[in-house]
């Protein structure tokens, strides 16, 4: 057994966040990655960033499309039985690239970007669930050394989200949804950094990137880390790097980190809005994309 730094994070286009990515791994220096968005196909992957990752010492399991969608692992803590998709599971109409996992030492790693939903009750949103009922038995095979980590397009609670009020009618929030998600966890794997902070509302890893919602801190937590009961009991630190987020050139959304067993950062924990960004009052903002 090692200490193993984990980190997940939708980087909508490793593309064009690559000048992002490579100094953020030298910052950071994860041991196990998980992307989300890469939106490559893999021989375009492994000619973009190959050589880099490499001399970096990560392995790379890809599972991408043109595009769209794409997935991945990075490890250097050993990357064997590589499996590409959800075994099973529902396509639309084709299986999507949305999971990957592996065994990197001890753990195994399934890095994940659930389906959007896009409109409660909509095709897209009964896809969303149906792809979520196969993650779930998939996961259900070994969930004791399971790490789930990825974009779950889902906020837990209505502490998830800045609002509760400004989410009506929207997807990432439903019943349905949450109870999937409940469902998934429900094979005993411990959503960690809500455990690690458990009282703090203003939690975020998703930020839209109009209307100001970043610096204004009107996002939701929508990225987790899911992890077996035996490996949530290791974990030393988990928070969201929200620096990462900051800047030219961010994703929307900001990595999330997990320390097992030492924490060489320290617990970190979220950052809290500025002086200048005090919280809105509850029903006084509304999603860019409401109507």
């Amino acid at each position: 057994m090692r200490c193993v730094r984990i980190a997940t994070w939708n980087v909508n286009s490793v593309k064009q966040r690559m000048p992002r990515l490579l100094p953020w791994l030298d910052e950071r220096r994860p041991d196990v990655v998980c992307l989300q968005e890469t939106k490559l196909a893999d021989d375009a992957f492994a000619a973009l960033l190959g050589e880099e990752l490499a001399g970096r010492g990560y392995a790379v399991a890809a599972h991408g499309e043109a595009t769209w969608n794409g997935v991945a692992i990075l490890s250097r803590v050993g990357l064997d039985d590589v499996v590409a998709g959800v075994p099973g599971g529902p396509g639309f109409p084709h299986q999507e690239a949305r999971a990957v996992s592996a065994t990197c030492g001890e753990l195994r790693v399934t890095s994940v970007y659930v389906p959007n939903g896009r409109a409660p009750d909509s095709e897209h949103y009964h896809y969303k669930l149906a792809w979520l009922a196969a993650l779930r038995e998939m996961v259900a095979a070994g969930p004791e050394r399971a790490i789930v980590c990825g974009d779950m397009n889902i906020a837990p609670t209505d502490h998830d989200v800045f609002d509760p009020d400004a989410y009506i009618g929207q997807t990432h929030v439903t019943a349905p949804e949450r109870a999937a998600l409940g469902e998934l966890q429900a094979l005993g794997l411990r959503d960690v950094v809500r455990d690690r902070w458990p009282d703090h509302e203003r939690l975020f890893t998703y930020w839209d990137y109009r209307a100001g919602m970043f610096h204004q801190d009107l996002g939701m937590r929508i990225d987790l880390v899911l992890a077996g009961g035996p490996i949530a009991e290791r974990v030393r630190a988990a928070w969201v790097d929200r620096h990462a987020r900051k800047g030219p050139g961010p994703s929307d959304h900001a990595p999330v980190i997990v320390d097992l067993d030492e924490a060489p950062d320290g617990d970190i924990g979220p950052v809290v809005p500025p002086p200048s960004a005090p919280r809105a009052r509850r029903g006084a903002k509304r999603l860019p994309q409401a109507p």
